[in-house]
């Protein structure tokens, strides 16, 4: 017989990330995040390796921390640097609609409650926008179908 999960420490408010769900929750948006980026013409071609699973799992932990999760992101790269990680990556408008395209078909999918919602694309939408690096047209994909 499975036991419920304790409560929150009395006084404790309960964090954002175990209040939507937790690991499973976070886990589930990365997944379906990544499924979009896989068929995105400006996204995809940013990871050559076609091999999302060391993104996914940075993308994971690093949003897990940010809302109150395990701190596992900081023990295994230390400080987030938001900018200074993306800054080899062609980080312009387009990028960012393209990403938060994805992220919000994700944020979408999972079926939070409309307040989580809110909350959860607030903060993702105003970190699209500050990873802009560039404001350069996306380069040509060597080897991609030229339009």
């Amino acid at each position: 017989m499975k036991l419920p999960a304790p409560d929150p420490a009395p006084g404790l408010p309960e964090s954002f990330f175990d209040r939507i769900g937790g690991h499973e929750t976070f886990g589930r948006l990365v997944e379906l995040f990544y499924q979009g980026v896989a068929a995105d013409p400006i996204l995809n071609p940013m990871y050559p390796e076609r091999d999302f699973g060391p993104a996914k799992e940075r993308l994971q932990l690093f949003l897990e921390q940010y809302w109150g999760g395990p701190t596992t992101y900081s023990e295994r790269r230390g400080h987030p640097r938001l900018r200074m990680r993306h800054q080899p990556y062609h980080v312009n408008p387009e990028a960012r609609d393209h990403w938060l395209a994805c992220m919000r078909a994700a944020v979408e999918a999972l079926a939070l409650a409309p307040a989580d919602e809110a909350i959860l694309w607030d903060y993702l939408e105003r970190a699209a926008h500050s990873l802009i690096n560039t404001f350069e047209p996306t380069p040509p994909v060597p080897g991609g179908n030229a339009e």
